[in-house]
């Protein structure tokens, strides 16, 4: 029986992929999506795999590219630059982790604003500030989608957001104050993040602690949004969970995204729309 506290993150994912399908079958011509792997990253191969996979049913070329692991970082910029005056590239995604002697902002920040279909040069997150939200980091996108989903009204909504890193929490902040809600930012110095959380309409996690959010730090009702993704040990080996204990908030909050098939199908299909965005602008900026 399917428990109607859950959000589906899958659900969401597909009703994203056909809407960007509509798109696609209306611009059959569409450049491709460049992946970016660099050396041999085990740990990456699920997320370009889901990329692929989304992008094959969206309708849009995926071009899935491994560098070698020896190559410089002169070099890599080099190539992201020339993918910058490519028509046939619609928007680079590079894949992390990098080397861990190369700067990942540097590298970022090479990919053109209107190719950045991941959100994460800094002038696509500075544009946030300016309440321009539309080429958005994915995962903080996709918190924000899931918000929208529970119908709650985004205006004077109060959210509390733990976790301020620069690719998740802070531009989700910065979101959802563009949506009229009104924003508590939680981090490690907050002196009790259980009190800012108890009186939370949303509470949006991610901070990468297992089970760090049970049911006594959240408002009866409130909808509970949890982006981390950590193993844990059982007795059968390994599992994945969230930021937050599900099975014991759900009873709690109104809503409840799980981990897996919460945030992270959703955070996909996000790279899908923003590829949409790109294509748009590029058009309008006569580069296609």
């Amino acid at each position: 029986m399917q428990d109607n506290r859950l959000i589906n993150g899958v659900t969401v994912k597909n009703e994203i992929i056909e809407e960007v399908r509509d798109y696609t079958v209306a611009h059959p011509d569409i450049p491709s999506l460049v992946s970016i792997l660099i050396g041999d990253q085990p740990e990456s191969a699920m997320y370009v795999r889901n990329q692929k996979r989304a992008a094959e049913k969206a309708g849009i070329p995926f071009d899935e590219q491994v560098w070698p692991a020896d190559i410089t970082q002169d070099d890599c910029k080099a190539r992201i630059l020339a993918m910058n005056d490519d028509a046939g590239v619609l928007g680079v995604i590079l894949q992390r982790p990098v080397p861990a002697d190369f700067n990942v902002r540097s590298l970022q920040s090479a990919i053109h604003p209107l190719k950045d279909v991941e959100g994460m040069n800094p002038a696509s997150i500075g544009n946030i500030v300016y309440s321009d939200v539309a080429l958005a980091p994915c995962t903080a996108a996709a918190s924000v989608e899931l918000i929208k989903r529970t119908g709650l009204a985004m205006e004077g909504l109060e959210v509390v957001m733990i976790g301020h890193s620069e690719i998740v929490g802070k531009p989700a902040a910065m979101m959802l104050m563009a949506e009229g809600a009104t924003v508590t930012v939680c981090h490690h110095m907050t002196r009790s993040v259980a009190m800012h959380s108890r009186r939370a309409d949303v509470v949006v996690v991610a901070v990468g602690k297992a089970h760090l959010i049970g049911p006594d730090m959240i408002k009866p009702g409130a909808a509970v949004i949890d982006i981390g993704i950590n193993q844990i040990k059982t007795d059968d080996g390994f599992k994945i969970v969230g930021d937050v204990d599900t099975d014991a908030v759900k009873e709690v909050a109104g809503w409840i995204t799980p981990v897996p098939g919460g945030v992270g199908p959703v955070t996909v299909a996000i790279l899908m729309r923003n590829a949409i965005v790109a294509h748009q602008r590029q058009i309008a900026a006569g580069w296609l």
